[in-house]
């Protein structure tokens, strides 16, 4: 029975929320980062070749990448505090923490974590469609690769086919050599680093889409923690009530009864 009661006092759906945010946000920190490193290394060996060129898009990179050990630190905080949040909201520990579950200060809690939860979950909404930005340039550089090996296709000249990274604003129009074309692009396609980098990128993406689901979760789980808190504090107000009119009609008729006592 100890182990039944137990098992009733955890909170599942915050349980399987905390666990898709921490795969989700793990997911896209260390495959964005390893990826990112990978992006500035393709670049500097067959797109821009004079560190000038590159110089500001490196330190944008560098500077994503300690916000992404931000990011990891502070969801892993948050994922934790918003778990304890859902044990403290269940039945078994209201039985136990009653007169702290129906407190002004536990609602208002409660609504603080809603409405910044919604904030956070707008947030990876962008991360999420900025994080597929890099998916789809890598994408073309690689269909335009898979066209040229391609047997049913047949060109004439191979050296006619580029991929100008320029055009995305990735680097300045300056940098040289800018583009890659025929065979170079072939062999960018044919590196480590291209193929690890574009897959690490998705695997990205499909972590940020996974953080917003475990937010938009987490966001259901909270409104119905804090209509909970809510619907106690009426209940436990109603027995407030209740208790008070019983005690004061006990006092009315013991009074009676001592009145009429006193009378025979």
């Amino acid at each position: 029975s100890c182990c039944i009661k137990c098992l009733g006092g955890v909170p599942y759906a915050s349980l399987v929320a905390t666990i898709l945010c921490f795969s989700g946000v793990a997911l896209f920190c260390g495959c964005g980062h390893v990826a990112l490193t990978g992006t500035v290394t393709i670049l500097e060996t067959h797109f821009s070749k004079v560190t000038s060129d590159h110089a500001m898009l490196t330190d944008v990179i560098q500077l994503m990448q300690y916000v992404i050990y931000g990011i990891a630190s502070f969801f892993f905080l948050y994922g934790i505090i918003l778990l304890a949040e859902g044990f403290y909201t269940t039945s078994a520990v209201k039985e136990l923490h009653s007169e702290f579950k129906t407190t002004i200060c536990g609602r208002c809690i409660s609504g603080m974590f809603v409405f910044l939860t919604y904030i956070l979950g707008v947030a990876w909404l962008g991360v999420f469609g900025f994080s597929a930005v890099p998916v789809f340039l890598f994408y073309n550089m690689w269909s335009t690769c898979a066209a040229m090996k391609s047997p049913m296709v047949n060109f004439t000249n191979t050296d006619s086919i580029c991929v100008d990274v320029r055009q995305y604003g990735i680097i300045p129009w300056n940098a040289t050599p800018g583009k890659a074309c025929g065979s170079t692009l072939g062999d960018i396609c044919n590196t480590s680093e291209f193929y690890l980098s574009y897959h690490l990128y998705i695997v990205a993406c499909a972590g940020a889409g996974a953080t917003v689901i475990a937010l938009i979760h987490f966001l259901m789980i909270l409104s119905a923690n804090w209509a909970y808190l809510k619907d106690a504090s009426h209940m436990h107000a109603y027995q407030d009530i209740k208790m008070k009119e019983e005690r004061e009609l006990q006092d009315i008729t013991s009074r009676s009864k001592e009145c009429l006592n006193s009378y025979t």
